[in-house]
């Protein structure tokens, strides 16, 4: 058998294909993703797939860490933690990077420290956190870099809780993405931490770094991260309209300037792109040959509805083909997958496939029908497997 692909014309046609690298917007940060939340596609993806340093925006996987022991039974969020000197005196206030302002040997309670990793991007927050469930923060990063790959997020090599820089801690901009759409899906009732915009410490109140939240209705989440060797970055999400979007940026040279491209990127993903829906239809999107049948064809159409999210421009030129491996083989039930519709728009990289179902019963033929059709084909040259 040998895969075969036909190209269709359903809601629109391709005349031509186009470079899967072509891209409809671009920016200057170094990493970028933008992801539909709903379909799960990405929108957008500059060099999306490499493995990137991701500084504080680690931080999420850290409190996905603790969430999933929350909900484990593990811990709880009142319980209390006690401020090693560890702690303070690598994430406190004498180090000069992000911190909750801890003092050793106090007790702050889980909910306290997961808001001080949150909303304050503390150091020390994380490792009271790391020792707190796995007694080490290097035994806890193990267990962050074994999540993150269970879950699908195949880039991700976590070697601290806090983002600080380590040889092969890193995540690509697309699991970032992917691992932010997992913590609002999965965790709503601890996602709102992200939207909060200050805390109050031990007399000190600082300032969620987040700039979205600050310059965009609806931007509610997620983490800014920033090193010299990696830039500044931004994992953020915002709602439109009931449609939701996550963004991610790295390697640009200032915070203003995180603040300037999140702003304008997170605009075009709600203005740029939209999401469509192609409906199954009743009448059939495809013959497909049948070998050894009652009939020689079957219609094909959607199994069910397919979201596609895309550049607004994409789906004017969108080409689309139905792959099967053919000739099929009866007997065939109606309803049987029997092969993919591929559709394939401008700034994807990859196509996105449907699977499509046959329309009708098709009864294998009786012994003297498969005689007939054996010496048909016999007769003409063909071979039943070259269609």
């Amino acid at each position: 058998m040998n895969f075969t692909r036909l190209c269709t014309s359903l809601a629109v046609a391709a005349l031509a294909a186009w470079p899967a690298s072509a891209q409809l917007i671009d920016t200057e940060a170094e990493f970028a993703v933008i992801m539909d939340y709903e379909t799960q596609d990405i929108l957008f993806s500059k060099n999306g797939d490499a493995p990137m340093i991701p500084a504080s925006m680690t931080k999420i996987m850290t409190a996905h860490v603790v969430y999933e022991a929350i909900e484990d039974g593990e811990i709880a969020l009142d319980d209390t933690l006690p401020v090693s000197e560890r702690a303070w005196r690598e994430g406190g206030w004498a180090t000069g990077g992000s911190t909750m302002g801890l003092k050793i040997d106090e007790t702050p309670t889980v909910e306290n420290l997961l808001r001080g990793v949150i909303i304050l991007s503390g150091n020390d927050a994380c490792i009271v956190l790391a020792e707190g469930l796995a007694g080490s923060e290097s035994a806890f990063a193990d267990r962050m870099t074994d999540l993150a790959q269970d879950m699908g997020l195949d880039s991700a090599s976590f070697k601290n809780a806090s983002g600080l820089y380590a040889e092969g801690h890193v995540i690509s901009a697309a699991d970032l993405a992917r691992l932010a759409r997992m913590e609002i899906d999965k965790f709503p009732q601890y996602y709102r931490f992200y939207s909060e915009k200050e805390m109050t410490w031990n007399g000190i109140t600082q300032g969620n770094r987040n700039p979205l939240l600050y310059s965009m209705d609806g931007a509610d989440g997620l983490k800014t991260g920033h090193l010299e060797i990696s830039g500044y970055g931004l994992t953020a999400s915002a709602v439109r309209d009931g449609k939701r979007r996550i963004l991610v940026i790295n390697g640009l040279d200032s915070s203003q300037a995180r603040a300037d491209e999140a702003e304008r990127l997170m605009r075009l993903a709600f203005t740029a792109f939209d999401t469509k829906t192609i409906e199954p239809s009743d009448e059939p999107l495809a013959t497909l040959p049948v070998w050894n049948g009652e009939t020689r064809t079957v219609g094909v159409k959607l199994q069910a509805p397919v979201r596609v999210a895309a550049h607004k421009r994409a789906f004017g030129d969108a080409k689309m083909e139905v792959v099967y491996d053919g000739p099929l083989v009866a007997p065939i039930t109606a309803g049987d997958v029997v092969g993919s519709l591929l559709i394939t728009l401008e700034g994807k990289s990859e196509p996105i496939s449907a699977p499509l179902v046959a329309t009708d019963n098709v009864a294998k033929l009786g012994f003297i029908g498969r005689a007939v059709e054996g010496l048909s084909l016999k007769l003409s040259g063909n071979d039943a497997a070259e269609s």
